[in-house]
């Protein structure tokens, strides 16, 4: 299910969330309605959505966990897709919006992925809000105020930056989608991680009993990368799915790779060493 911000009226969505003056053509109230605020109904919308995910958001299940009817919200939301757009950028204040630099850009840009990945994998919901439109709203700004200001220390010029973000923000995002997903396969399919694996590599074995043959680099990564993780057992945290282990292992070598990507375009650039970092 994929979402797509901005499909509210514009001028209602940016006034809502930039909070400003009470937008042309929005409803009147009839008389007061205590308890009940955009931000009370924003913040019972992502309790909707964290707890039952996107699919059961509706303005009568967000009206329903207020002890109002879907009518009564719309007072101060237009419609679920004002709402939507609200409920995004509401959430991602939870982000820190600085990150010390005395470590340098590199720690604070794994400081800030770690941040970004738990961040999705508490609102899974989020991931289902496309990125091909922004929100424009002004959570959404000073996330990317953030990071550009983490990046402005690795020395590259503006439009590399700028490209290196949209990696970023992509990676970070597709690491957690994986996980998400994991987590709700089972509930959704009614089968174990562990049942889907066991039935299907059986039968693989089965249709495809030349498969080292015909696709040899893949058997023989799989082998290596096998007897990496029976040397690994011991150290291993059971209370931690074999999928979310593994997506995590992938998120922490990917991020490594990236940030030494963007060193080596700082050298090519004959970027000045950063002040004060150290270093990696």
């Amino acid at each position: 299910m994929v979402v797509f911000a901005g499909q509210g009226d514009a001028r209602r969505s940016m006034a809502l969330l930039w909070r400003v003056a009470k937008p042309e053509g929005a409803r009147t109230a009839p008389g007061p309605k205590p308890g009940l605020s955009v931000d009370v109904i924003v913040d019972a919308a992502i309790a909707v959505a964290d707890e039952q995910g996107m699919a059961a958001l509706s303005m009568r299940a967000v009206g329903e966990r207020l002890g109002r009817t879907a009518m009564a919200l719309y007072t101060y939301v237009p419609s679920k897709s004002e709402l939507v757009d609200l409920m995004y950028d509401r959430v991602l204040a939870e982000l820190p919006a600085d990150y010390g630099r005395a470590a340098g850009w590199r720690a604070a840009v794994t400081a800030w992925a770690d941040d970004v990945w738990a961040f999705y994998l508490r609102h899974p919901w989020v991931l289902q809000v496309s990125q091909a439109r922004p929100v424009l709203g002004p959570n959404e700004y000073v996330m990317l105020e953030t990071v550009l200001r983490i990046l402005h220390g690795a020395g590259l010029e503006a439009g590399t930056v700028r490209r290196v973000v949209g990696t970023l923000f992509h990676f970070v995002r597709g690491a957690a989608q994986t996980i998400a997903e994991a987590r709700q396969a089972p509930a959704a399919t009614g089968v174990s991680d562990e049942d889907w694996w066991f039935a299907r590599a059986a039968l693989l074995q089965e249709v495809a009993p030349d498969f080292a043959g015909r696709f040899p680099m893949v058997a023989a990564f799989e082998s290596a990368w096998a007897r990496r993780r029976d040397d690994e057992d011991e150290d291993r945290d059971e209370s931690v799915p074999y999928l979310e282990r593994e997506a995590k292992e992938t998120f922490r070598i990917g991020l490594t790779v990236i940030l030494d990507g963007i060193e080596a375009a700082r050298d090519r650039a004959g970027a000045a060493p950063e002040v004060g970092a150290g270093g990696r």
